[in-house]
């Protein structure tokens, strides 16, 4: 499954097991936090492989990453979706806790500047608003925007590995994405250029 197809599948399966989980966990507190707590994950796994598909081809060719990166935008369109699900997991559980839902202001900022870019990367995935945008601007627009989700990620998971074994391997899995990235980029950087030759930026 490949292209479009893959963002109907992947969404109507997010959707699914959204409904599954307030199946089972029910629309209280506990509930909504379990939801909560699930969205994100699933979320972060659909990061992952749009995230890893470039460099994944490129150090590792098979037939799994050469799918991953023939299908880079539509992962990235399913990721999309499934964090889009998450903010509305967090509004309902802000809803639910009233006054109770305290958030801090770097949080708010921080995590409502990814939601920004993530839509407009989400917008600009289609072949008009690409054309629209700019070669240039799209590829600094989606360079940028993927690399601080990977920050947003990464900063929520690795002080929370800390306090509670559960998330280590989320925070592993986000380092460990970011160095397969760094030895792709000097791979690339190795390849055809000369040892005084300026770096170029993943």
């Amino acid at each position: 499954m490949q292209g479009w197809s893959l963002v109907g599948v992947a969404s109507l399966a997010l959707v699914t097991l959204q409904l599954a989980l307030f199946a089972w966990g029910g629309t209280e507190e506990l509930g909504v936090r379990m939801v909560v707590r699930a969205s994100a994950r699933v979320s972060f796994a659909i990061f992952l492989l749009a995230y890893l598909a470039r460099p994944a081809r490129q150090l590792w060719p098979s037939p799994f990453t050469r799918w991953m990166s023939r299908n880079r935008r539509y992962l990235g369109v399913s990721f999309a979706v499934a964090h889009g699900l998450h903010g509305v997991d967090i509004a309902l559980l802000a809803l639910l806790l009233g006054d109770g839902f305290v958030v801090e202001p770097a949080t708010l900022v921080g995590g409502g500047l990814a939601y920004v870019l993530l839509a407009a990367m989400a917008l600009t995935s289609f072949d008009r608003s690409a054309r629209w945008l700019g070669p240039r601007r799209w590829k600094a627009l989606h360079r940028f925007g993927i690399h601080y989700l990977w920050f947003i990620f990464a900063q929520n998971w690795t002080p929370a590995a800390f306090q509670s074994p559960g998330y280590l391997p989320l925070a592993l899995a986000s380092w460990g994405a970011l160095g397969v990235r760094i030895a792709a980029w000097r791979a690339r950087r190795g390849v055809g250029s000369g040892a005084t030759a300026p770096a170029r930026a993943s």
